[in-house]
């Protein structure tokens, strides 16, 4: 009975967790935007499941009080303690989560995983960029023009991008954004190379807004051997970091 007690209250736990970072929005710095009605699903199942079982237990003691009362049982099974719960396990991502709020994927995975474009995809064949002036790219899109459209649509064109600082071989400096397909765990980075007036100072992983043009120069990434773009950019402003890190 204390072990099954034990394994609702740790279930109530990380069910409360689990809403408790979809409710705040800061499940975004760990799975896709999309995946909230899963997650609400799956925490709402997790506490229902373990306010049942505690009512359940409950019920048991009180009927098994009863029957002290009025008579006496031979061959009562009892749990004795002393074994390790491995339930208990599911607490330390929780308790991560909950006590330290571990930030969105940054320069420090960047830098480990490499930049990750990908091939250019089948009969691509970029649309004009939207009107506007500057207009907002995603990182992966200015990326994916510059090196698999040769800049076509980009030249003659002020863009605005947004990403987090990092820096690179013989401290160069770049912009990068990472991309999930589900969750943290397959984040990968894309990364443009800055060049022209860059403020002096910029701290790895703050996050700026930058405006330029397109630079047609290319460097090869070391980690992912990945053709990494350039942007030549005119103004760079910081910014505090955005509440949906991840490109997706």
């Amino acid at each position: 009975m204390v072990r099954q007690a034990t394994r609702s209250v740790i279930l109530l736990l990380v069910g409360g967790a689990i809403l408790k970072t979809t409710v705040s929005g800061n499940y975004v710095r760990y799975v896709k935007e999309g995946m909230w009605p899963l997650l609400y699903l799956a925490g709402g199942a997790m506490v229902a499941i373990a306010v049942l079982g505690i009512a359940g237990l409950f019920r048991k003691t009180a009927h098994q009080g009863h029957d002290h009362e009025g008579h006496d049982h031979d061959g009562h099974e009892h749990e004795h303690g002393g074994r390790f719960d491995a339930a208990w396990l599911l607490m330390v991502p929780m308790l991560a989560v909950l006590l330290l709020a571990p930030p969105a994927l940054g320069g420090f995975s960047a830098n480990r995983t490499g930049s990750a474009l990908g091939t250019a995809p089948a009969n691509a064949d970029y649309p004009p960029l939207p009107a506007g002036d500057p207009v907002r790219l995603s990182v992966l899109d200015y990326a994916s023009r510059s090196v698999f459209d040769g800049g076509r649509t980009l030249s003659d064109r002020t863009v605005k991008l947004s990403g987090f600082v990092m820096t690179g071989p013989d401290n160069r400096m770049y912009l990068a954004r990472m991309r999930i397909t589900c969750c943290a765990a397959d984040a990968r980075p894309v990364k443009i190379g800055l060049s022209g007036a860059l403020p002096d100072g910029l701290a790895p992983d703050s996050w700026i807004e930058v405006v330029g043009r397109y630079d047609p120069r290319t460097d090869v990434d070391e980690v992912s051997a990945e053709k990494v773009p350039y942007l030549t950019v005119a103004t760079a402003t910081p910014i505090p970091a955005p509440k949906k890190a991840y490109e997706s």
